[in-house]
């Protein structure tokens, strides 16, 4: 609405300015007119020089007869002339000026109308959404929309409600499995441990007067601890299962199409912290592998040399070994121990260096499990002042 009443206050300005200027030319042909009346009245007509006027013709003597021009009388010596004038007004270029306004408005509100109706209220209907899915509602799905520019948004933040809906589901029935099977396993425990506790008191009470009942006690003891060291492996096991369900679609894709995103996204962020990125030249090629998450993997390893290195370079080389390639992300700093490096892809295990930085412990477990599925594989080298983690990608 502002917009559209400083286009009609621009409008009317114009059209005064417009007009305002034809009354300063309606003034001139007024002037010359009554100056060459005043000319006749004291001289003759041959004394008055028509090129000293803008709006004057000529000067004929009347006759009667008609004009195409505009005209007044004056009298000189008993003659009565006719003084043609033309006051160069023309409003035909006001009026196409205006015209052409008059488009330009309705234009304007045409566009108005269609980004209330296509933009401003389907935004409308989506104010709710993010904070339905932040509040963990997510059993309303998401209307659709016609429009261009939020179809395909909705259609994804609906694929995401779906997900997380399903992630949802998957993870409380995970707990209920997982549940169910602890207890379970916690019920079997009671069986060994109540047979030792018998044999122990037998011994200790002396009930048993010969060797060889003492040594089947023994036995027996012996053969429930192992029992217990079962059911501790086993729920040992399953407190290490793989928990986290990560789809990979494979196909193929170009290396320098992932590398590209990359640079663009760390180029400039690492510049921010004076951190050198120095990407090594290499050979395009064929990856087979899913492009989404062979992009997370790097980012991964990114965002881990930029949280533990020391801020000097961050560098990406490149080598191969038979059908793979093999993406290197090397930083400096003191790299993690021996102890470090071995446990540094289980899930949940956080080296020494990490003590001060936040982080959940998943990030590398989760790499080597995405590069696992992509039918390649994830490792770290350490050297004497530099952590490098590497992505074996399969070639195409």
């Amino acid at each position: 609405m502002i917009i559209l009443v400083v286009e009609i206050l621009l409008i009317i300005a114009g059209n005064v300015l417009v007009l305002m200027s034809i009354r300063r030319e309606d003034r001139l042909y007024r002037v010359e007119t009554k100056r060459i009346a005043r000319q006749l009245q004291s001289g003759p007509v041959s004394d008055i020089d028509l090129e000293d006027y803008r709006t004057i013709i000529r000067i004929v003597p009347f006759d009667g007869s008609l004009s195409n021009y505009d005209y007044i009388t004056a009298e000189c010596d008993g003659v009565l002339y006719r003084i043609e004038y033309e006051t160069g007004i023309s409003y035909l270029p006001l009026i196409a000026v205006d015209l052409c306004l008059a488009v330009m408005f309705l234009v304007t509100v045409g566009v108005m109308i269609y980004v209330d109706r296509k933009i401003l209220r389907p935004f409308n209907t989506m104010t709710n959404m993010t904070i339905d899915l932040a509040k963990g509602n997510l059993t309303r799905p998401v209307r659709e929309e016609k429009s261009r520019f939020f179809g395909k948004f909705l259609w994804g933040m609906d694929m995401l409600r779906e997900n997380l809906e399903d992630s949802k589901r998957k993870e409380l029935e995970y707990q209920k499995e997982k549940k169910t099977l602890v207890l379970s396993l916690s019920h079997d425990i009671k069986t060994p441990l109540s047979a030792i506790e018998l044999y122990t008191r037998a011994l200790q009470d002396g009930i048993y007067d010969s060797e060889e009942k003492k040594k089947d006690a023994l036995e027996g003891i012996l053969k429930n601890t192992d029992e217990i060291k079962r059911y501790a492996g086993e729920i040992n096991k399953i407190s290490r299962e793989d928990f986290i369900d990560l789809n990979v679609n494979v196909g193929e894709v170009y290396l320098n199409e992932v590398m590209a995103g990359i640079e663009a996204y760390y180029r400039d962020k690492l510049s921010v912290i004076h951190t050198n990125l120095q990407i090594e030249d290499h050979a395009d090629c064929i990856l087979s592998c899913d492009a989404e998450r062979l992009t997370e993997v790097l980012q991964n390893f990114m965002e881990n040399a930029i949280k533990y290195g020391d801020g000097r370079y961050i560098k990406i080389s490149f080598k191969e070994e038979e059908d793979y390639k093999l993406i290197c992300v090397e930083n400096s700093g003191n790299p993690p121990d021996d102890t470090d490096m071995q446990n540094i892809f289980d899930s949940f295990y956080r080296g020494k260096n990490a003590k001060d930085t936040s982080g959940s412990g998943l990030g590398l477990y989760i790499c080597k499990h995405l590069m696992q599925k992509m039918d390649g594989d994830a490792y770290a080298e350490a050297g004497e002042n530099t952590f490098t983690s590497v992505a074996v990608v399969k070639m195409a």
